[in-house]
């Protein structure tokens, strides 16, 4: 079994720009990575297994939920502690990170935001723990990108609404016992509601055959004539504002996690640019080598500056939907561009278990398409300095 031997490349001494408190919640984060993700995580991704003790581990340390209040089971932290949780979790696997952000910034944080004091006292803390985890469904077979053209739909029965539909692409779904769900009612307004695992007519068939997040859970949810009572029905929230508001602070997570996966991979070339011999030096010391290098370093440097400034306007309550879009879509790249390069410097060796390369390659093809596609981030970017919306 491969030692993790991971060292973060800080070139423009970014720590410095990060809290004690901050410091300490990176590497609790990491040492718990090194410890009880690498060893296992290559294993779990080339048999497509989700590692189901995790969901503990991640409450046990605090990555459920860690920007909600501590009075309801969260972590009471900032944003930058927030974004370095997932820096770190992905750099392990983007699986894992999205176990944590799901159950973070699309479960518990509507939950908070939107719910009632009575769906905050019951669902979060058990959330928070890791005793309960929860998914959340607004992409369906048919509407991804066009969320407003969603047709799964609520219809009054009284004390309790039917609900009927699907929804796909559901990470946490075969395991979760919580789904915050979006749909439209009988006025065409998107509710939001909590519907819970036993309600019959529910089931949660698992996704099978993926090449990327392997060791992720993803699955549908699927609506039977489902009774859900009202009181599981978001009071503080109607219109897609609801679920766009959750996928701002998921897009956040990712921004800080592919630069995890893109640190992973820089870390893992540049050790082997040194150990691999050809033509008689470490390869290393050629020129095209040293340009991969060179340039990954660089752009994750970048990114990371701009993922550390959102997080700060983050903490203000001054960040747009508009600047995580960016750093979402920026985080992406980067990963996707490192992961290739690495992937090419590495060789043979590349494509093999051995290494974590590959996976992350193929895991970050599907980060780049989850919570709104690269392209649909350019559009937001475009239309924010145009003032032209491209979307109609």
């Amino acid at each position: 079994m491969a030692r993790d031997q991971f060292q973060s490349p800080d070139y423009v001494n970014l720590d410095e720009l990060l809290t004690e408190e901050h410091l300490m919640v990176r590497d609790a984060v990491r040492n718990y990575v090194k410890q009880e993700i690498s060893p296992i995580i290559e294993d779990y991704a080339q048999r497509a297994e989700f590692p189901q003790q995790i969901v503990k581990q991640l409450g046990d340390l605090g990555c459920f939920g860690p920007t909600v209040p501590t009075e309801y089971g969260g972590g009471g932290l900032d944003y930058i502690s927030y974004g370095l949780m997932m820096q770190e979790l992905e750099r392990g696997d983007s699986g894992v990170r999205s176990t944590a952000s799901v159950q973070g910034s699309l479960v518990m944080f509507p939950i908070y935001e939107y719910g009632s004091e009575e769906q905050r006292r019951k669902f979060l803390p058990k959330l928070a723990s890791g005793e309960w985890l929860g998914c959340f469904g607004l992409t369906e077979p048919n509407h991804g990108s066009d969320p407003s053209s969603m047709l799964t739909n609520i219809k009054d029965a009284g004390d309790h609404v039917i609900l009927n539909g699907a929804k796909m692409w559901i990470s946490n779904a075969p395991y979760a016992q919580v789904a915050v769900v979006w749909a439209k009612d009988e006025a065409g307004d998107v509710r939001g509601l909590i519907v819970e695992r036993g309600m019959e007519g529910f089931t949660t068939p698992t996704t099978h055959g993926k090449w990327s997040l392997r060791a992720s859970a993803t699955g549908e949810l699927v609506f039977d004539n489902v009774k859900v009572p009202k009181e599981n029905i978001f009071p503080k929230v109607k219109g897609l504002k609801g679920p766009l508001g959750c996928l701002t602070k998921a897009r956040f997570g990712i921004a800080w996690g592919t630069i995890g996966a893109a640190m992973d991979c820089y870390d893992v070339a540049l050790r082997y640019s040194k150990e691999r011999v050809q033509f008689g030096r470490p390869i290393g010391g050629f020129q095209l080598q040293q340009k991969k290098l060179a340039e990954m370093v660089t752009e994750i440097t970048k990114a990371q500056l701009l993922n550390w400034r959102v997080a700060v306007l983050m903490n203000q309550g001054k960040a747009t939907p508009a600047q995580v879009s960016m750093a979402k879509r920026n985080g992406c790249e980067v990963a996707q561009n490192i992961c290739r390069d690495a992937r090419q410097m590495l060789g043979g060796m590349g494509i093999t278990g051995e290494y974590p390369v590959m996976r992350h390659m193929m895991n970050i093809e599907s980060v780049i398409t989850y919570e709104g596609t690269h392209d649909i981030h350019l559009l937001i970017t475009g239309m924010d300095v145009t003032g032209f919306n491209a979307f109609k």
